[in-house]
């Protein structure tokens, strides 16, 4: 991102406003990304903490697998798999589930 930052800015000739406005970062964030030399992107750590939908993540894997071979209008929905996996003892959200399908 900082790189394509810095050519929209430079290269390109494009405005700090311009560039915030098609990366979607804040025009600060633009603005201190130009002006330090050297600086590289920011690295985030990954989640530390397991999904509720991690323990079930086989389960649904192997059913999205089962289902490519079938034809569109006979393929379960992530609503079809979230009642599958909540009749099995699933506890967590809809969201999650669709969270993770996609």
């Amino acid at each position: 991102m900082l790189a394509k930052i810095r050519r929209m800015h430079l290269r390109d000739g494009l405005s700090i406003r311009e560039v915030s406005r098609r990366t979607g970062l804040s025009r600060n964030t633009v603005r201190q990304w130009l002006r330090q030399e050297g600086v590289t992107e920011p690295k985030y750590p990954k989640r530390e903490t397991a999904s509720a939908v991690d323990a079930w993540a086989e389960h649904l894997a192997s059913a999205l697998k089962a289902d490519q071979h079938r034809p569109v209008r006979d393929r379960r929905t992530v609503k079809m798999l979230f009642e599958q996996i909540r009749a099995l003892g699933y506890a967590g959200s809809y969201a999650r589930v669709t969270r993770w399908v996609r």
